[in-house]
């Protein structure tokens, strides 16, 4: 886990702790994209009625934005939010199929 993926795993453990999310993990799953190429999210988080995956990032390369969209397509029945920290904030984008 780096720095930005730490504080991030932070933030997931105050709102746990708040109640507002039931639990998370560290990249728990790897999802096969192609016969060859697997995603793997930085973080599952569980929420009452649904599962979240986090792809959280310093700054987003081409690779790993390509990446979460292919995954968005192949597994339409979870939600995809992009993370980024900037400037100290967090910036979230939802990454929608179809």
């Amino acid at each position: 886990m780096n720095k930005t993926e730490a504080a991030f795993a932070t933030l997931l453990e105050f709102c746990r702790g708040a109640n507002e999310i039931i639990a998370w993990e560290f990249e728990p799953i790897k999802l096969r994209l192609a016969k060859k190429t697997f995603y793997t999210p930085d973080f599952l988080v569980v929420e009452s009625e649904r599962f979240i995956f986090y792809e959280v990032k310093g700054f987003w390369r081409d690779d790993a934005r390509v990446k979460i969209k292919v995954a968005a397509e192949t597994y339409p029945y979870f939600k995809f939010i992009a993370v980024q920290l900037k400037r100290k904030e967090w910036v979230y984008e939802e990454i929608k199929h179809g």
